[in-house]
């Protein structure tokens, strides 16, 4: 593979959160294109995982990002050229609650990798990736550009916000001198994709309801979310870490990663489109927790588009198709075809052009 310049091909990578759902997949990906990658994480935080299924080769270490000290030792011996930052608790009702620990990981979490890097010779990008729940969220329908303000009501959301700021004070004030590694941040949209088995998203739930033949519960079948393939932003991440490690200074700062306008819909048009895979697909509707989540939620990637040549390659009904055979691959007879699918994305990729697919 050559794409994204192939400027992963043998370069020192750090990859914090490579155990879980965005990360194992940002690691195969890595893999593919020949870097030397370390991962960085907590245990696998379920059983099936799409960690433990992938069986790949990289080195990897179990520590919690929390652990200043022990964190700060790994970097120094790894000394990475480049870091993509997933680690993260990433469940928005499960900050409710465990609010401190939501608090601790995603933010001190941040700056204890930040801290890490800013004391180890050789790091020349780093690609924080937060949330699109990073954003003030005022129940509009006009998408959220990078320029909007941040915030959050809701734990996760806050957290997300908070760690925004840690990476642009580094960025803006620690690392101003020409020697310090270049910091980025990433904000994607509900990703789906298999091999996901995490609590409390809507993909994993309904393959869970299938396995047992029982109903689906949903609490917000009108939330509207920025739906998206899990490799769409992995593509970005990767895009944008290639940006930075070639020294484009100004492509530092927040980036949005988000689906095609059209594919932003509510859970109850995505459950109706996963019906033509899963026919016997039923559900209803339970009364919601008072706990906050927004209602409403759209993102705008102009920015990426004009200035990464980065877009999305799939539909939404091409992601929930992929997302649909994964799992009924697996269901059926335990195949994995994670490598497929992703060796099928970047042929639609190069097929339609897109930027970073070409070299």
């Amino acid at each position: 593979m050559t794409e994204f310049g192939d400027v992963y091909r043998g370069r020192r990578v750090l990859l914090t959160g490579h155990t879980g759902f965005k990360g194992s997949w940002l690691a195969l990906w890595l893999e593919q294109l020949d870097a030397d990658v370390t991962g960085i994480s907590l245990p696998p935080p379920t059983t099936p995982n799409h960690w433990d299924l992938l069986d790949l080769g990289i080195a990897e270490h179990r520590v919690d990002i929390r652990d200043a000290p022990s964190l700060a030792r790994l970097v120094q011996s790894i000394r990475p050229e480049i870091v993509f930052h997933l680690a993260a608790q990433a469940i928005v009702r499960r900050s409710y609650r465990d609010p401190l620990e939501t608090w601790s990981t995603n933010v001190m979490g941040t700056a204890n990798l930040l801290e890490a890097c800013r004391r180890c010779d050789g790091v020349r990008a780093l690609v924080v990736v937060t949330s699109d729940k990073c954003y003030e969220n005022r129940g509009t329908v006009q998408p959220y550009g990078e320029t909007d303000r941040l915030g959050g009501r809701d734990p996760y959301s806050a957290s997300k916000a908070a760690a925004e700021f840690v990476a642009s004070s580094y960025r803006d004030a620690i690392f101003a001198n020409g020697a310090s590694p270049l910091v980025a941040t990433g904000r994607a949209g509900n990703v789906i994709g298999g091999g996901d088995w995490a609590e409390d998203r809507l993909l994993p739930d309904v393959v869970r309801a299938m396995s047992a033949n029982a109903e689906l519960t949903i609490r917000a079948p009108d939330a509207t979310r920025p739906w998206q393939h899990v490799l769409e932003s992995i593509a970005g991440y990767l895009a944008l870490g290639r940006k930075l490690v070639e020294g484009d200074r100004t492509s530092q700062g927040g980036w949005n990663f988000g689906p095609a306008q059209g594919d932003h819909c509510t859970v109850a048009e995505v459950l109706k489109q996963m019906r033509a895979f899963w026919p016997k697909l039923t559900w209803r509707v339970v009364p919601a927790t008072q706990q906050q989540e927004a209602h409403l939620l759209q993102l705008d990637s102009t920015k990426a588009r004009s200035e990464l040549g980065w877009r999305p390659v799939w539909s939404l009904d091409a992601a929930l198709r992929a997302t649909a055979e994964w799992y009924a691959s697996f269901l059926d007879s335990g195949r994995v075809e994670s490598r497929a699918q992703l060796a099928r994305y970047v042929r639609d990729a190069r097929t339609a052009g897109v930027a970073w697919s070409a070299g």
